[in-house]
């Protein structure tokens, strides 16, 4: 059985180790190795992810293995996102042996809910416009309404897919 809890502030190196883990084979092909470890920095540090939760309102959600204790992965979101109905999904990573066994798709029903409970009637996010995730997101109920490039800094940049999904719940 998967449990999902809304993390504290304790819960930010789980957070920052499970984001370590996963970037390498999530972006590996697709992001040189120097844009991998500015942008994990840049997201990542102890300070951004405080940044994150105490100044942009992020929410952090933890997938955790009930028998083992062992942590699956995690989402962040935000409601109101731009000041539109909105719930922004910033973050979502899954450990590499726990992709592929529905914890995605619990955390993102899990967002989905709370999203609808808050009254926001859209889930949107960002997607690098090669990642192999894409796929999952289009079954999940997603479409691309948008593509978007942002500068981060350091010569680098995101080169996403916006997509969006309508909750009906």
């Amino acid at each position: 059985m998967i449990t999902v809890t809304t993390a504290t502030e304790h819960d930010l190196p789980i957070i920052r180790e499970i984001a370590h883990q996963t970037w390498p084979s999530t972006f590996g092909e697709i992001l040189s190795a120097e844009q991998i470890a500015y942008m994990l920095d840049m997201m990542y540090s102890m300070d951004a992810l405080k940044r994150q939760v105490h100044e942009k309102n992020h929410v952090f959600l933890l997938a955790q293995e009930a028998e083992s204790q062992a942590y699956l992965g995690f989402t962040s979101y935000e409601f109101d996102y731009k000041g539109l109905l909105k719930t922004k999904i910033h973050k979502i990573y899954l450990l590499p042996a726990s992709q592929g066994k529905g914890v995605g798709k619990l955390l993102i029903n899990r967002v989905a809910k709370i999203a609808w409970t808050h009254g926001n009637a859209t889930l949107s996010l960002n997607v690098n416009k090669y990642n192999k995730a894409i796929q999952f997101y289009e079954r999940m109920g997603f479409s691309t309404v948008d593509t978007e490039t942002i500068d981060i800094g350091n010569g680098f940049l995101m080169e996403d897919y916006v997509m969006e999904k309508p909750l009906k719940i």
